[in-house]
């Protein structure tokens, strides 16, 4: 049972990884791919000497990347000013940055360099000593915390730049969550002697990124339907929570495995469980195909 529990995370899983200063996140995602032997790719780049929470995807999870990509974000950065300040201006100073900021993508960016808001949705002053001052940040995705630095430097009439950042969590996964390189290839070694558990532990099932998603619950009959990319029926769905037109939902099966993420075609008061009409348009297919019995062909056979 364990390692057909393990080989359905391998085909989509994901693996928490606490990343080291140095490697880029591209890097890191290619050794974890080289370890254990299936694609993987990453949620949410960490520059090289950033080091923290880091989602690597494997098999068909990668198509969570943009869910992902897209959830807030929490970080221990170390902010040192380049004059002297009184606690009390620094203070001041700080809970202005708390709330909507305008920042611009760095030239090295990835992304266009149009101005752009991102949320602060808490920041807090956790130490300070002389010139250096230790923040936790709680923001939007897509927050530059290099230019937030080097904007509360500039408020504060001194100057000031970012010397060391930590992500702590990544939407629903904090440090807790992470395992480090060395033990996920302990945790292979393990594997090739035998030993599936380890790798097991390390290995999340992608259901747990839906935790964050309105949930709809669907019809054995109905997963392999959706499997194949068909839009899901209000005749396939059991149950479902409250969720609006054009939100991303997640579609499970009656055990709590994550068919796929979609958006929702109709709000969750216009239609009944049960009942005709198309409700989510499949977005990524996260279940592969064949895991269910297909329930329509059974119905055609039965028919002819």
């Amino acid at each position: 049972m364990k390692d057909q529990e393990l080989e359905r995370r391998l085909h989509a899983g994901i693996i928490i990884i606490d990343k080291p200063r140095g490697p880029s996140s591209h890097e890191v995602a290619a050794w974890a791919q080289k370890m254990i032997g299936v694609p993987a790719g990453h949620g949410g780049t960490l520059d090289p000497k950033v080091s923290g929470v880091l989602a690597v995807m494997l098999g068909r999870a990668v198509k969570l990347a943009p869910l992902l990509l897209n959830e807030d974000k929490e970080y221990i950065a170390l902010l040192r000013l380049h004059g002297d300040v009184s606690r009390a201006e620094l203070d001041r100073v700080i809970e202005e940055y708390a709330g909507k900021i305008y920042q611009r993508p760095p030239q090295r960016s990835a992304v266009s360099r149009q101005l752009r808001i991102r949320q602060i949705y808490a920041i807090d002053i956790l130490d300070v000593q002389g010139r250096l001052v230790l923040m936790r940040v709680q923001c939007e995705a897509g927050t530059y915390i290099r230019s937030l630095c080097r904007h509360i430097g500039l408020s504060l009439g001194v100057g000031g730049h970012m010397q060391e950042l930590r992500r702590t969590r990544s939407g629903l996964f904090t440090e807790q969550d992470t395992c480090t390189l060395h033990e996920l290839k302990d945790a292979t070694v393990a594997l090739h002697n035998g030993d599936s558990a380890p790798l097991l532990r390390l290995i999340r099932p992608p259901d747990e990124v839906a935790a964050a998603l309105p949930t709809i619950v669907i019809r054995d009959t109905a997963v392999d339907a959706i499997c194949h990319g068909a839009v899901l029926a209000g005749v396939g769905v059991i149950s479902r929570e409250a969720h609006k037109k054009g939100e991303e939902v997640a579609v499970l099966t009656t055990k709590g495995e994550l068919v796929c993420t979609g958006s929702a075609l109709v709000a969750s008061e216009d239609y009944e469980p049960g009942t005709p009409g198309l409700v989510v348009r499949p977005t990524a297919v996260i279940m592969a195909p064949g895991t269910y019995p297909p329930g329509w062909k059974k119905h055609r056979v039965d028919e002819d």
